[in-house]
């Protein structure tokens, strides 16, 4: 599946410098070196996920993070282009860009389900750069996706146990999460076991006026949070800045084909509210946004995320060039509370920065509906 991508504005350095990638092995994944992410064990996942809530008036309180540590269902995360190795495609050590996009997508679904999130050497930021000198490339295929069927086959066979399962990515980690669906998932033996895939900031399809048939034959869009075995997919863009011609996200590949949109805030249809967890001091899985001053004449801010009830909603459009998941800001010049967000890139990418932290509280709240029903069904 050949996609479109565009390279992040902190990537942009000389093709001449990305070393080029060389064969290797396949990796090991018994050893627990390489992954990010098991259960009971400190590491990747065991951060300060602390929440201050803003209201409208101003009042701020604390939320504390809690994960459940008898969580019925896993949760398999593929992540993002974020490595910065100086290579085409990036090694097994994790570098501080690894460590935050699972603080900033993932280690909140421990609250869930048990978290396992591998290690894998995917097209890195300059990785991205030297694809698109010559003008055509595909994520999904290749040593990371390979790595991530490793990883998965791996996971099936030494941790699963029979457990139901959520697949999480974002990005590049959506493309490979895709493809491993529609190969190892749809239609087989384990479909039975998948509870949902979550893949943002993507472009799975559906086939024009239903929730199936594009990439996936048998598995639909879900449409209810007790809904299981269906996807939840989106890339968010603003209102007031919609996908243009040349969106990298939303564009379908081919007549009859529609890019998959399922607004986390309202599954059946129509538009909802945004449980949102933004960063507190304005990191994003890239680069720093600008810092939001989340009450005027406030306190600061001191924990990772920051939660803002009734500012954020969202709803699935399509305008004459994409199919997305706008994101509408409501704020009120008349109260203290900031009447902004960060996350934007380009025009072309969006929100998509921010894909996750924008509709993280709703997938949770929907996982854990899914998690019940499974367990219910099985």
């Amino acid at each position: 599946m050949k996609i479109r991508y565009a390279l992040p504005l902190l990537a942009a350095t000389a093709v001449a410098s990305v070393a080029p990638a060389t064969a290797q092995q396949a990796v090991d994944y018994s050893d627990g070196a390489n992954w990010l992410c098991r259960p009971d064990r400190d590491d990747a996942c065991a951060v300060d996920l602390a929440s201050t809530v803003v209201l409208p008036d101003g009042t701020v309180f604390t939320e504390e993070f809690q994960a459940d540590p008898n969580a019925p269902i896993d949760c398999f995360y593929v992540y993002p282009t974020v490595s910065t190795d100086r290579s085409t495609h990036s090694d097994m050590t994790p570098d501080p860009a690894e460590l935050r996009v699972i603080e900033q997508q993932f280690a909140r679904f421990r609250s869930a389900c048990r978290a396992y999130a591998p290690s894998y050497r995917q097209v890195t930021l300059m990785g991205l750069q030297a694809d698109m000198a010559d003008g055509s490339f595909t994520l999904d295929q290749g040593t990371g996706y390979d790595d991530v069927l490793n990883a998965f086959r791996h996971y099936l066979e030494h941790d699963n146990a029979g457990r139901g399962f959520v697949l999480i990515g974002h990005s590049q980690g959506a493309f490979v999460l895709t493809r491993l669906v529609a190969e190892e998932i749809d239609g087989q033996p384990v479909q039975d076991r998948l509870v949902s895939a979550i893949l943002l900031g993507a472009a799975p399809t559906v086939a024009e006026g239903r929730d199936v048939g594009g990439s996936f034959d048998e598995i639909p869009l879900c449409r209810s949070a007790s809904q299981i075995g269906c996807v939840i997919a989106y890339s968010a863009y603003r209102s007031t800045a919609p996908p243009p011609e040349d969106s990298w996200f939303g564009i379908a590949p081919a007549a009859g084909l529609k890019v998959a949109c399922a607004n986390p805030a309202a599954l059946a249809g129509g538009a909802g509210a945004l449980h949102a967890y933004l960063s507190g001091p304005g990191v994003t899985i890239a680069v720093m946004s600008r810092p939001t001053e989340w009450v005027a004449g406030g306190p600061q801010v001191e924990t990772p995320f920051v939660s803002v009830p009734g500012l954020l909603t969202s709803q699935c459009t399509t305008n004459e060039h994409a199919t997305y998941l706008e994101i509408t800001v409501r704020g009120d010049p008349s109260d203290p509370r900031t009447d902004d967000i960060g996350g934007d890139l380009t025009a072309q990418w969006g929100l998509h920065l921010v894909d996750a932290n924008l509709a993280m509280g709703n997938l949770l709240g929907i996982v854990r509906q899914q998690a019940a029903a499974y367990e219910r069904s099985h």
